[in-house]
């Protein structure tokens, strides 16, 4: 009985080690996938370079074209076009829209200054604004999502507020 009892103890310890090593198998298995997977995508993100994207806002016949900058917020904001938004003045320094549905914020370097020909978005109010002007005030919540490249001062001249269809450029 005692031999039974023993080489029923050296069978369980025997399957016992087989399954874990067969886990460790495929725990190693899943990490070679998930790193196969993420090289992947860090393919993909180099070859739809997000810096090298432009919008264009299209109001009253005129045209701005806007460089776009690397961040998540950005990414997100141009999975959402084309969009058709109105934009009203702002203290006299900046064009804003608030969108129908926030970007989200996290994980991105927040609170820039602004500058002329910056276009931005501001998570508190979950709005996206154009600074024709500079805007000395710092604010922790504050995300540059590119910068004016042409048509400056079709902003800076428009008075009331107006209709803007924000487009992505094709190259």
């Amino acid at each position: 009985m005692q031999k039974l009892l023993c080489l029923s103890s050296i069978l369980v310890t025997s399957l016992a080690l087989a399954a874990c090593s067969n886990n460790n198998s495929s725990a190693a298995d899943a990490d070679h996938n998930a790193s196969k997977h993420l090289n992947r995508a860090t393919e993909q993100l180099k070859e739809d370079s997000i810096s090298d994207a432009k919008i264009k806002l299209t109001f009253n016949d005129k045209e701005v074209v806007v460089r776009m900058y690397d961040n998540p917020t950005s990414k997100e904001f141009l999975v959402r076009l084309p969009l058709t938004v109105t934009f009203e003045d702002y203290i006299g320094k900046e064009k804003i829209s608030i969108l129908q549905k926030r970007l989200s914020a996290d994980d991105v370097q927040a609170g820039d200054l602004s500058k002329k020909g910056n276009f931005a978005y501001y998570a508190p109010w979950g709005n996206v604004a154009i600074f024709y002007k500079g805007f000395e005030d710092a604010t922790n919540d504050l995300i540059i999502l590119g910068q004016i490249e042409s048509g400056k001062e079709n902003v800076e001249n428009i008075n009331g507020d107006f209709t803007v269809t924000i487009e992505k450029v094709t190259k």
